[in-house]
């Protein structure tokens, strides 16, 4: 079976499947067929083709797994988007459509990917400014307690999410012109050779604009995850765990410094330490959260029958994948997980596909951004880490996170496509 043909297979089994998640929320309330869904299939499959033949006719060689999992995690998201807030399902579904004409533009207008490398000092700009946008005046917008978006006439939206694809494309080729010389070991310190301490200038500006986001901005989430994608595209550029080492060690100070100084870094790491003894204030959602995932057992209650609604705030952005737990249960759960293990795996794939450094590491940047923010946003909603606030890439609520994510997969394709037909 060719690539298209396989395509094709999963695409057809990710409408169905999203076809199902919603007809499943709508029979937990009534046993009728909802009224709309028949205009709602028609929208789904009407996407769907269009990708699916933009990648037939635009990227003929690319990945056949990326596409498919992106439909389907977004058909899933959407499905317990509406459940949770039906007056938002409108506007998701919006969104995933304007993200597949994203995409499908993505592909059309970048033929060849390694042509982004020299725009990366325009690239690192423009992506600082998407970050820190928000602490604009006038513009910048608090919500839930983090400035993450800005307000331009009737439109809401984060801007760091477009930072998502230019800081890793920026970084692709700095590193992959710079790295010989940062992998240089020419100082000593102690028994290890090092490179020059002037070399280590580029993470330790990452660091203090990692530092502003999570400061200003109160956005530990986007903190951690470009302070990450920093570090990790640094090494697998270098091979230095020096930098590793280095990047843990700036970021660890830098946090504690961070919580020693200012309100909101405390109260967000004392309510992951101790939910409990906080659980009427700050550790409330989280303690809710634990227990919506225990309430799910291994099977979960059925899609539409459980009580994520009693998280209260944010379920469908930053808790949503609590609500799957319940609803789906273990099972469902580490479905949902394994559909990200796999989008990692095939970005990881192409990574080491590919034949020039620049594509190398634009591949893994990406990648870690997906992989990355998948886990802060699960080790928040589990425990495992404090809670960050950021979205599950594809399924939650919001436009910005589908419209960006869509166009990362996109370039994905286009880069295993050039490496398939260089082959």
């Amino acid at each position: 079976m060719s690539r298209r043909n396989a395509e094709l297979a999963l695409v057809i089994l990710a409408v169905i499947l999203s076809y199902g998640a919603n007809l499943l929320v709508a029979f937990a309330s009534s046993k009728t067929v909802p009224p709309g869904f028949f205009s709602y299939a028609a929208a789904v499959a009407g996407i769907a083709a269009a990708s699916h033949l933009a990648v037939r006719r635009l990227a003929p060689n690319a990945d056949p797994l990326l596409l498919p999992i992106g439909l389907l995690l977004s058909g899933v998201g959407y499905a317990m988007v509406r459940r949770l807030n039906p007056a938002l399902g409108g506007p998701q579904l919006s969104w995933i459509v304007i993200g597949i004409v994203a995409f499908i533009v993505t592909l059309a207008l970048l033929r060849d990917a390694r042509r982004v490398e020299s725009f990366r000092y325009s690239l690192m700009l423009l992506g600082l400014v998407m970050l820190l946008l928000p602490l604009a005046p006038h513009i910048g917008r608090t919500i839930s307690g983090a400035r993450l978006w800005i307000r331009v006439g009737p439109l809401n939206f984060q801007p760091a999410e477009a930072a998502k694809i230019l800081l890793p494309a920026f970084l692709a080729g700095y590193l992959a012109t710079k790295r010989e010389v940062l992998t240089a070991a020419t100082t000593r310190l102690g028994p290890w050779m090092i490179p020059a301490p002037r070399h280590f200038g580029p993470l330790v500006l990452a660091w203090a604009i990692s530092l502003a986001v999570m400061v200003f901005e109160r956005d530990l989430g986007s903190s951690m995850l470009f302070f990450a994608l920093f570090v990790v595209m640094l090494y697998a550029a270098t091979s230095r765990t020096a930098y590793v080492v280095t990047g843990v060690g700036l970021f660890a100070g830098g946090t504690y410094l961070a919580y020693q100084a200012f309100g909101h870094v405390q109260s967000r790491i004392l309510a992951w330490l101790d939910p409990w003894s906080r659980i009427s204030t700050s550790g409330f959602q989280i303690a809710q959260s634990l227990f919506a995932l225990g309430t799910g057992g291994i099977a979960g209650a059925g899609l539409g029958r459980g009580r994520p609604d009693l998280i209260q705030r944010g379920v469908e952005t930053d808790f949503i994948f609590a609500a799957f737990g319940e609803e789906l249960g273990m099972i469902g759960a580490l479905a949902i997980l394994l559909l990200f293990a796999v989008l990692v795996a095939r970005g990881l794939h192409i990574a080491l596909r590919a034949r020039d450094p620049f594509t190398t590491l634009l591949a893994t940047g990406l990648t870690v951004i997906v992989g990355f923010q998948t886990f802060l946003i699960v080790g928040g909603v589990t425990r495992l880490i404090p809670l960050t606030g950021i979205t599950l890439p594809f399924v939650s609520y919001g436009g910005s996170s589908i419209l960006a994510n869509f166009v990362l997969i996109a370039i994905l394709m286009r880069l295993s496509d050039a490496e398939a037909r260089a082959a």
